[in-house]
């Protein structure tokens, strides 16, 4: 019996390759020559060659992976590559296991090429239940090295087909990676980030697995090649690396024996529903009225207002429920939770569902994967991808997200994991179906500073500050825990003042701001009779985030925002101007976020305005340069804006 091979397409677009290394194994004189690599210059090391080669042995049956790496160190913390290390599987019945190590060093001594081969004892194993962990040192490593190393693993798990990282922390100029696929094997094949291959080619090999006589398998053979792969390099304001680095995964769908049996091990998105409907962990703990019996206390049951009884039962599993910090979706138990007080993610929302639930609100849960955990897989369902779980319903024609594990949440807020773009909705009787999470509203932060008045040439005002959203909910944690610490946090870190006097607004935990009240005198800086002022006596941003050379991964805030700062300088009969800095009008393309700045006086008050607007919460990579120019510019006003004004 021949056996098929199915292949999941994946699109490709061409770009340039260019570069000065000899990109193959063989180390020639120029790389031990270069040292630099033109299109990153903080690169620690530069992957010349990249070479992967997966395919199952005719004989053994094994999964066979071989695989082959050339580097060149260009920094001192480049050294470190020279230690290689290699995970290997350990099964019940069987464990993965390495051959054929081979590695060397070369370096360029006057002017001759020395190789330093890798010695059998500097490589080591380290065992653990699950893993045999391998190690192996390369001799000679320094600051313009070549090193090239290979090796073979052999596996049994053919549901761990190796996947292949094109990128990492180093820049990498080739990158080729070859399969060969019998066709027992059906694999989801899924490209993950936004590096296109520069080739994907795929062809049928007939008999590529002979057994004996008629018994044998086709296979699918494919090469995959990437060019010039900049390095991922983390930086703020994204979630988990993994959902960004250039890589192709398998997941193991259908096996097919030899004796005509098929294993169908992906499912489609019907099945996973009706399995879970019926799942003790999940959908046998949503909507059960027993659950929910005589817990709500009578003054919220007999509130009259839809919006207000919801957000009274939010605030009563707040109160009376604590999140353990745990998100298991395993051995879930409503039940133990309302009697321990205490639960997981899941058992904390759920439980919330099920009051809901039982006072008429229709209520879905939805599976979400947290953004340190990365994304859901859409193209097929994989609950191990979900670690977290929301709930959605819709009180008078309007949504609401929610989410009971944190106290410092208004209704309707999620978590900032939670904020990982979309989940998938359950709807037990009617199908599930992807969702989009999406915080409309802006958070904010609002300082409005009056400057009211000049004795003794020391200013006197109050600065009234204004947090909404997520911008408030750090404070309104920090404040709550532990109000002395905070205060003096907010000492250390305005240093251009005095404070006089620190007072924070009648605190809810669950409020959706945060005010505070600061008394404060200033001293300024004089030269003879004038006055150098810096307005900005509090900073949103001390630098800019943004430093990478190239970003290849979005910038996701998680939220749009705005930072606005007023304030207004009562000049009296004492002050008056002798110079002020020049408007600030600039844009973000496609109007995505501005940049407002502005200084003028009116009857003898002088106002400054100050605003930064992110409408965006994700900005794609393309926009990096245009946000670091953005917030070079922003971070620029607020560090060299000066006023002068002179003492009359």
């Amino acid at each position: 019996m021949k056996l098929k091979f199915t292949l999941l397409t994946i699109l490709f677009s061409s770009f340039c390759f260019a570069q000065n290394y000899n990109v193959a194994m063989q180390v020639s004189k120029s790389d031990l020559e270069h040292t630099s690599y033109s299109k990153d210059s903080t690169a620690n090391a530069l992957v010349i060659y990249d070479y992967g080669n997966s395919f199952v042995d005719e004989e053994t049956f094994w999964l066979r992976f071989q695989l082959e790496q050339k580097i060149k160190i260009l920094r001192k913390e480049g050294i470190e590559r020279g230690e290689v290390e290699v995970k290997l599987y350990k099964g019940k019945s069987s464990k993965e296991k390495i051959l054929k190590i081979r590695g060397a060093t070369y370096n360029l001594e006057n002017g001759k090429t020395v190789k330093t081969e890798l010695t059998q004892d500097a490589i080591f194993e380290e065992e653990n239940e699950n893993y045999t962990l391998v190690k192996f040192v390369l001799p000679n490593v320094k600051v313009g090295s070549v090193i090239t190393y290979s090796y073979e693993t052999q596996s049994r798990f053919m549901s761990k087909y190796q996947p292949w990282y094109f990128q990492g922390p180093d820049p990498v100029l080739y990158s080729e990676y070859n399969t060969s696929i019998p066709g027992n094997y059906e694999y989801n094949i899924k490209l993950v980030g936004s590096i296109p291959l520069e080739v994907n080619e795929t062809s049928l090999k007939k008999n590529c697995i002979d057994l004996r006589g008629d018994v044998g398998a086709d296979c699918a053979i494919a090469k995959y090649v990437m060019k010039n792969i900049p390095a991922y390099k983390p930086e703020g304001f994204t979630t988990t690396p993994l959902n960004y680095i250039a890589r192709i995964e398998y997941e193991l769908s259908v096996i097919r024996g030899f004796d005509g049996s098929v294993d169908k091990l992906t499912k489609t998105w019907a099945d996973v529903d009706k399995e879970l409907k019926s799942n003790k962990d999940f959908g046998r703990q949503i909507s059960k009225k027993s659950l929910a019996k005589n817990i709500l206390p009578d003054d919220i049951t007999s509130m009259p207002d839809n919006l207000e009884k919801a957000k009274a039962i939010h605030q009563f599993v707040l109160d009376n429920y604590k999140w353990n910090q745990k998100y298991e979706r395993h051995e879930v138990s409503v039940k133990n939770t309302v009697k321990e007080k205490i639960g997981n993610a899941f058992e904390i929302n759920l439980l919330l569902e099920n009051l809901l639930s039982s006072e008429g609100f229709k209520v879905f849960p939805i599976l979400v994967s947290t953004r340190g955990n990365g994304f859901a897989t859409k193209i097929y369902p994989v609950l191990t991808d979900f670690n977290y779980l929301i709930l959605k319903t819709t009180i008078d024609g309007k949504d609401y997200f929610l989410d009971a594990t944190e106290p410092y949440l208004s209704f309707g807020e999620l978590p900032f994991r939670a904020l990982n773009q979309y989940g998938r909705l359950m709807d037990l009787e009617d199908g599930s179906y992807w969702e989009d999470i999406e915080i409309k509203d802006y958070s904010t932060r609002l300082h409005t500073i009056q400057i009211n008045s000049f004795e003794e040439d020391i200013f006197g005002g109050v600065i009234e500050s204004k947090s909404t959203g997520y911008q408030a909910h750090d404070l309104k944690r920090m404040y709550t825990e532990n109000s002395q610490t905070y205060k003096e946090q907010r000492a250390d870190k305005y240093t251009e003042i005095s404070i006089e006097e620190h007072n924070v607004s009648d605190l809810e935990k669950n409020s959706y701001d945060f005010e505070e009240e600061i008394h404060f005198t200033l001293e300024p800086e004089f030269i003879g009779n004038k006055i150098y002022l810096n307005p900005f006596i509090i900073k949103f941003f001390e630098e800019n985030p943004f430093k990478l050379q190239e970003r290849t991964y979005p910038i996701d805030f998680g939220y749009k925002d705005t930072y606005t700062y007023i304030m207004n300088i009562d000049l009296g009969d004492d002050l008056n101007i002798l110079e002020i800095p020049g408007s600030v009008n600039y844009a973000l393309p496609n109007k995505s976020g501005t940049f407002l700045f502005n200084v003028e006086n009116k009857d003898n008050q002088l106002t400054l305005y100050f605003k930064v607007k992110f409408d965006k919460a994700i900005y794609a990579p393309e926009f990096y340069d245009y946000l670091k120019t953005f917030m070079d510019t922003v971070v620029e006003t607020q560090n060299n804006t000066v006023i002068v004004l002179e003492k009359i």
